[in-house]
């Protein structure tokens, strides 16, 4: 396991004094520097000029008041966050999340885990991260409509294609990007296609965007299988939440002939030894809005709900959660490995805690990380950005088989880097080192910023 080099001790205590009470942002700052130990033994020279401090601190952080009108009439407030984390590599890119937990410490945190897994895409994107504490649960479609335009008329001062260009996260899919692109539109005269990534296909939308992150990190999942001589084929997989990510995680491994045979939401979990009917989910999620407890209700044939509980309670061979941040605990994991699990893949942000990540490398599980398994969504908002710059529109095949490449080249890359720092098949450190030595690299090149 890691330790934290003295010569970095500073530097977090640091971070902790400046941006007291963001305990999730503390984490995700430690869990970097826990991986750095290697690279300053090597290059000390970041050390001297100060880059990891730099790395740490956000270019710039923004909040703001989000004034709306519901549908009796009453005013409204939500507060807005935009954190613009490092541009070095290019414009600040990441999504905005729409969730009642979410606070600056949060946006902090995704927007430093945005940095990392932006610049292993390989592609020209820095780090950003946005949201509210607007709950778009149980709202209407004209409640939720006003809500992006007021946000919008604010975060439209700090965006633009070569500044910052935002996406969807929890709580903000294909209709909430519209409402917001609209606004944009309305606001500054300009059809700024590059300005929002997650757009429908009717303007300016990519092909695959949809189901990139859950294909991506399967993608990932499947290459790191193949180092053991495996794969998903005749798998059973269990996929926590039932949102995007989670539906299109579900989708590609039933593809690649796994079994899934439990999903999620906030209220609890459906098993279905059978195989989850991905079909029937899109339909209750995307399509219905309802909760995941429907799935047993409508599909029956032995399939139940559980209500609250764990669904790591649930044996697997390979582990995908793809939910929300530390939702899978050290307890959890003890189960997992219990169970056999084989392979755990992070399709959401950081959602293993560290004791979690802990028990199951010291079981030997293959362990992906969010920051370079679920890089698939934001890579193909870049190559979105690349067909609204170029005023093109990919095939779906054609924006999958780019996709399916850049997280060969992710996975490839941690491997290797693992390998040349000392730890083979450690894709943590692997994925730590590499994101922050390009970004590094980057910042040494442009002077003190």
């Amino acid at each position: 396991m890691y330790y934290l080099d003295e010569k970095l001790e500073p530097i977090l205590v640091e971070v902790i004094r400046r941006n007291a009470g963001e305990e999730v942002f503390h984490q995700a700052v430690r869990e970097v520097l826990e991986s750095l130990g290697r690279v300053v033994a090597k290059h000390p020279d970041y050390l001297d000029e100060a880059l990891i401090e730099r790395i740490c601190e956000p270019e710039r952080q923004i909040i703001f008041r989000v004034p709306w009108v519901d549908d009796t009439g009453q005013v409204r407030i939500n507060r807005g966050f935009r954190v613009q984390f490092n541009s070095a590599l290019g414009p600040y890119k990441g999504g905005v999340r729409l969730h009642p937990s979410v606070n600056v410490g949060i946006i902090k945190f995704l927007g430093f885990e945005q940095v990392f897994k932006n610049a292993l895409t390989g592609l020209p994107i820095g780090g950003g991260k946005g949201g509210s504490d607007f709950n778009p649960r149980g709202r209407s479609n004209g409640e939720i409509m006003r809500f992006c335009q007021s946000f919008m008329t604010e975060l439209s001062r700090h965006i633009g294609e070569y500044i910052d260009v935002p996406a969807g996260d929890i709580g903000v899919g294909g209709r909430e990007i519209g409402y917001m692109f609209g606004q944009f539109k309305r606001l500054t005269n300009r059809y700024e296609a590059g300005v929002l990534t997650g757009k429908g296909l009717a303007y300016g939308g990519s092909r695959a965007r949809k189901e990139a992150t859950g294909y991506g990190a399967t993608y990932f999942v499947e290459r790191m299988l193949a180092t053991k001589g495996q794969s998903f084929d005749g798998k059973r997989a269990v996929v926590s939440g039932s949102g995007n990510v989670a539906i299109y995680t579900m989708d590609k491994i039933t593809s690649f002939g796994g079994r899934i045979v439990a999903c999620s939401d906030s209220g609890g979990y459906v098993v279905d030894e059978g195989g989850i009917d991905v079909a029937l989910v899109k339909e209750i999620k995307e399509v219905r809005r309802e909760r995941i407890s429907q799935y047993a209700r409508l599909k029956g044939n032995g399939a139940r709900y559980v209500e609250k509980g764990s669904i790591w309670d649930v044996p697997c061979d390979v582990a995908m959660p793809s939910a929300t941040q530390n939702e899978l605990t050290g307890k959890d994991a003890k189960t997992l490995v219990r169970n056999g699990v084989i392979a755990v893949g992070e399709g959401a942000n950081m959602p293993t805690t560290p004791e979690g990540v802990r028990i199951f490398q010291e079981a030997g599980v293959l362990f992906a990380p969010g920051k370079a398994a679920n890089a698939g969504g934001v890579a193909t908002s870049a190559l979105e950005m690349q067909q609204n710059a170029s005023r093109d529109s990919w095939s779906f095949e054609q924006t999958e088989t780019r996709l399916a490449a850049i997280m060969a080249n992710i996975h490839d890359a941690c491997a290797e880097t693992a390998d040349e720092y000392g730890a083979p098949g450690d894709y943590v450190l692997g994925a730590n080192i590499a994101g922050f030595v390009r970004v590094a690299e980057a910042m040494r090149s442009l002077g003190v910023i």
